[in-house]
């Protein structure tokens, strides 16, 4: 062991105090990593639950940094308190280099602390939406839903974000408070048909699709108005009429679980094309154009003379 200090040593070129130093530090740092890795390995065997896994892995990520800075701290205290007079000097020029990292670690303070999200939520941020699987200190990552896929689905991608975007853009979050969402499909029928027995039909499905719903969101809007201003006169599902150039638009509005959003929509689409099926008074509208030619024939019915 002598030996190798003493190598290390050379190679270094630093005093015997600091090689001391540095040595025993990067003992004490696989030793906290050994240690690390032998609990979880534990912990994680016992269990297959992904949520629990995760939330284990990473406090015991943090209290593990956390003891190993207070034990290794005092070891460097004299070489700190030197490097201070030093930054001190440059104070003005490390805090425009570290500006950004300085940012995301106070945005992960903002999360840890006032909690605008967790791990399993969805969210979006600017114009990036999807799921959070992971918060670290400097960003947190999300696998996208959107973009070019409809219907908030997974596009698989993983997107890693700085965590100072939540000082600059705005954050809507789908999964805290409410839990729910308004959405609204549009069914057009033709001025010729039957708009009141079309509305009545989707009256019908979408009452039977999502008023359950309706029931558990009595609930859940009772317990958000104790912590934010949401209040809603109505959480029944609805149709709305109105006119359109093409013909009378139908719009049912109902809530739905932000994750089951294009389930919900292809349930009550296909509920639509079999019921309007068995109406012959019955025809959707779609945009349509006319097409006009002048007569060039002669009042007589011939064709003038070209001479």
């Amino acid at each position: 062991m002598e030996n190798f200090y003493h190598w290390f040593e050379q190679i270094t070129g630093l005093s015997p105090d600091l090689t001391g130093k540095l040595l025993k530090s990067i003992l004490l740092i696989f030793g906290f990593i050994i240690v690390n890795k032998i609990i979880n390995r534990i912990v994680l065997s016992k269990t297959e639950d992904v949520y629990y896994r995760y939330r284990w892995r990473k406090t015991l990520d943090y209290i593990t940094f956390f003891i190993g800075l207070l034990i290794i701290s005092p070891i460097w205290i004299d070489e700190f308190r030197s490097l201070l007079t030093f930054f001190g000097l440059l104070s003005a020029g490390i805090a425009i280099a570290l500006k950004d990292p300085v940012t995301d670690l106070a945005g992960w303070f903002f999360i840890i602390w006032r909690k605008p999200f967790d791990v399993g939520d969805r969210i979006q941020i600017g114009d990036h939406a999807g799921d959070v699987i992971d918060i670290r200190i400097f960003q947190f990552t999300i696998i996208e839903i959107g973009n070019w896929v409809d219907a908030d689905q997974s596009t698989g991608r993983i997107l890693h974000i700085p965590n100072s975007k939540l000082f600059l853009q705005v954050l809507a979050n789908y999964s805290i408070g409410f839990n729910y969402i308004w959405h609204e499909i549009g069914v057009m029928v033709t001025f010729e048909s039957n708009w009141q027995k079309s509305k009545e039909i989707l009256v019908k499905i979408v009452n039977d699709k999502s008023e359950h719903i309706s029931k558990s969101a009595e609930k859940k809007i009772k317990d958000a108005s104790k912590k934010y201003m949401i209040f809603y006169k109505k959480l029944t599902p609805i149709v709305y009429t109105s006119v359109k150039d093409s013909g009378v638009m139908l719009t049912m509005r109902f809530l739905c679980d932000p994750r089951q959003r294009r389930g919900y929509e292809q349930t009550i689409w296909e509920e639509v094309l079999k019921e309007f099926s068995k109406n012959e008074d019955i025809d959707f509208a779609y945009p349509t154009q006319r097409f006009y030619s002048n007569n060039i024939e002669g009042k007589s019915g011939t064709k003038p003379d070209k001479n």
